[in-house]
């Protein structure tokens, strides 16, 4: 289990380099004011749903610190927060160790707008937004959520999977 675990953790670690690197890269210039791509968020909501809430809480504020103090610089602890919070807040609502596409696409989705309303409350309580939360919405949160829906169909098969792998691991171990 602690080798499937590691995985994990080194695959978090790859799409954390891979976002802040070759996907601004690959995105045209215009989505790049609207859209903020979080590979590593949609693979914890399938951590959330698929394994356990926990893991995606402690596994949401370890990465969302990264983004806090690689990316975002004005105000530490903002994404740690927000990405641990929706994570355990989706993982209440929908822990389902078979949950269909359909789903888990809804998840991602919810996922996405329960991250940045956290998020854009944070700016707000802060002042470092000056903008409605309506503006946002259509703007930047809306594109940001479709952009997560389509990596979210990308990676449904193969995240899938590798955390059925893991579910199995960890029974087997608590049964030994």
């Amino acid at each position: 289990m602690r080798m499937r675990r590691s995985v994990l953790v080194l695959v978090l670690f790859l799409l954390f380099i891979l976002q802040g690197t070759i996907l601004p890269w690959l995105m045209p210039d215009s989505w790049q004011m609207r859209i903020i791509p979080n590979l590593v968020f949609i693979v914890l909501l399938f951590v959330t749903v698929y394994h356990h809430r926990h893991t995606a809480l402690v596994l949401g504020l370890a990465f969302g610190m990264l983004h806090d103090i690689i990316f975002y610089g004005r105000i530490l602890g903002a994404h740690s927060f927000a990405m641990g919070l929706s994570a355990y807040l989706i993982g209440l609502i929908f822990q389902l160790p078979r949950a269909p596409l359909p789903l888990m696409m809804s998840v991602v989705l919810l996922g996405s707008l329960l991250q940045d309303s956290i998020l854009f409350a944070i700016y707000s309580v802060f002042n470092l937004t000056q903008v409605p939360y309506n503006w946002a919405l259509l703007n930047h949160m809306l594109p940001t959520m479709l952009f997560h829906f389509a990596i979210g169909l990308i990676l449904y098969i193969p995240v899938r999977r590798q955390l059925e792998l893991l579910k199995k691991e960890t029974r087997k171990e608590e049964n030994a």
